[in-house]
């Protein structure tokens, strides 16, 4: 049988501010709560005697008024408490203004004072924890899906980290650990690392901290992971370099026991420059990494579709690629699985367009999900969404997070404010990850289902109906040789971006893509179009690959 688990709320004295009060016991509903809320201005006696009644594990009250009233109030508190023998029976737990909070602190009678400076963590902990001993494998879990579990209905906070140096990075990563902000931290490495770290004689000497951290030897990962040991204990990831990705992944697991491996399906090739692997070589080379991050047991994100509509490639494409990375992520193996949704990309396309593709997305991988395949939502906003104008970027980086919240995501990816003009520095990302969380604040709960809209339905049901028509083009020029699947072959989905099935505006020239294919966004939805501009579907664009 379920603990019957019980908070009583009421505001004490002559104070009539309950709004927090009630907006706490709430949450604690969704923890499986019995609530009683007093409401405003109940004398001490009365709050005793419904302690002495109902037995509760946690008591919420509320004082924000003067000093002298509050000090007065506290002790009156504390010897009621104790004269009943109630003190050590609940977890207290007090709303006040910050000035009020030392003169709460010095009575004694409150685990948990609130002044509104408070984390997520610490709200959370005061619900569902006690203060005393816990350990910190149950505080804050080690893996990703217990860290997930521990903190719903919030989701996990993710930021990307890596200043120019080392020694910058492991003060920053402890700042950031202190503060309590951020979930998992994402170090960013500079390019020479992600390309050149197992052949460090190939690295530019010239570019040396270029987009990161430069990241040399075992040792510096090492201390980066420790720097990040206190606060909240964040879980740490990394980029999953753009050559040797299987030695990689193993170096990770070792050294900051990487909480999920992300790996693409077709990019870190001669597709984007970011390696010399060519496509076919990079998709097995891709798979093997995800095979070495599935047998580690670490969970898997497959950073593939974004990458195509930063490329301005055709929604359909994009759904597509989001149904190919979670299918080869399944069959390597995965047990655990990331879907990042990335919106506002390309720039552009509407909020309802946007989210139609997501829910499309998401619909569209949603029957592999089964007992041995769990699929995780990350959202986050655009890369190439956010100005240069900070002001501005706070608030885009406000709706890009309220955006995403319609999709109910686990683990919310924040892109600072500040990334699309420098590498972003501790307190930024602080203070980007605060921003989200009072977004959160408002609007986590009750939040209008919007993938009713009509608009939003008929869109995500087109781009469903054209990801089918791709996938099956796909399956339509498998040859001998390649497999039994054409879904995971690297022969099959290389020939696939050769042919232009899978393909993008921005390709055009690439020597192993096709870059044929043109998009315009027309009344805020990006739509394939033939040369005289004419929106066209998928079933024409490749009727050469469709059987009749």
């Amino acid at each position: 049988m379920a603990e019957n688990k019980i908070i009583i709320g009421a505001s004490l004295g002559n104070c009539v501010h309950v709004a927090g009060i009630y907006r706490f016991l709430s949450l604690a509903e969704e923890y499986q709560y019995t609530s009683y809320f007093l409401g405003p201005a109940i004398p001490i006696n009365q709050l005793i005697q419904c302690i002495k009644e109902k037995k509760p594990q946690r008591v919420i009250v509320g004082y924000r008024l003067s000093d002298n009233s509050a000090r007065t109030l506290f002790t009156e508190l504390r010897r009621q408490l104790d004269n009943n023998h109630l003190l050590d029976q609940s977890t207290f737990i007090l709303s006040c203004t910050p000035a009020l909070e030392p003169i709460a602190q010095s009575v004694g009678v409150f685990q948990y004072i609130f002044s509104g400076k408070e984390s997520f963590d610490e709200i959370l902990e005061s619900i569902h924890q006690t203060p005393q001993d816990i350990p910190l494998d149950k505080k804050y879990p080690s893996t990703l899906p217990e860290r997930i579990l521990a903190k719903k209905p919030f989701p996990l906070l993710r930021h990307h980290f890596g200043r120019p140096s080392v020694e910058e990075t492991i003060k920053g990563v402890a700042q950031i650990s202190r503060s309590k902000t951020i979930d998992v931290i994402s170090l960013g490495p500079d390019q020479n690392a992600q390309e050149f770290f197992f052949e460090p004689e190939k690295m530019k000497v010239d570019e040396s901290g270029a987009g990161g951290v430069p990241i040399r030897s075992r040792e510096d990962l090492e201390r980066i992971y420790a720097a990040s040991r206190e606060g909240n204990y964040p879980l740490l990831r990394c980029y999953s370099g753009t050559n040797h990705l299987e030695d990689w992944a193993q170096l990770l697991y070792e050294t900051i026991h990487i909480a999920w491996g992300a790996v693409p399906l077709t990019w870190y090739s001669r597709l984007d420059g970011r390696s010399q692997r060519s496509i076919q070589s990079a998709i097995a080379e891709n798979q093997k990494a995800m095979q070495r991050y599935a047998a580690l047991g670490v969970p898997l994100e497959v950073n593939e579709s974004h990458q195509w509509s930063l490329r301005d490639a055709p929604d359909s494409v994009a759904c597509a690629a989001f149904f190919l990375a979670a299918y080869n992520a399944k069959k390597v193996g995965a047990k655990h699985y990331i879907a990042q949704y990335m919106l506002n990309t390309p720039n552009g396309i509407s909020p309802r367009a946007d989210l139609a593709k997501m829910f499309a997305k998401k619909e569209f991988i949603a029957p592999l999900q089964d007992k041995d395949f769990t699929i995780y939502t990350q959202t986050r906003g655009g890369l190439a969404h956010f100005s240069t104008n900070m002001n501005i970027a706070k608030g885009q980086l406000g709706a890009s997070t309220a955006l995403g919240l319609v999709l109910k995501p686990d683990i919310i990816h924040v892109v600072g404010y500040s990334e699309a003009d420098h590498l972003i520095y501790p307190h930024e990302l602080i203070e980007s990850a605060e921003i989200v969380q009072g977004v959160m604040k408002d609007l986590l709960f009750d939040f209008p289902d919007l993938e009713k809209d009509q608009v939003i339905q008929a869109e995500k049901k087109r781009l469903i109906n054209e990801a089918k028509t791709l996938l099956e083009a796909i399956k339509n020029i498998q040859q001998p040789g390649d497999g039994d699947d054409p879904w995971v072959s690297p022969a099959t989905l290389a020939r696939a971006i050769q042919k232009g099935i899978l393909d993008a505006p921005h390709l055009l020239g690439n020597p192993e893509a096709c870059g044929h294919v043109r998009t315009r966004i027309i009344n805020g939805i990006l739509r394939i179009v033939d040369q005289s501009g004419k929106i066209i579907e998928e079933k024409d664009r490749l009727k050469n690959y469709l059987e009749s």
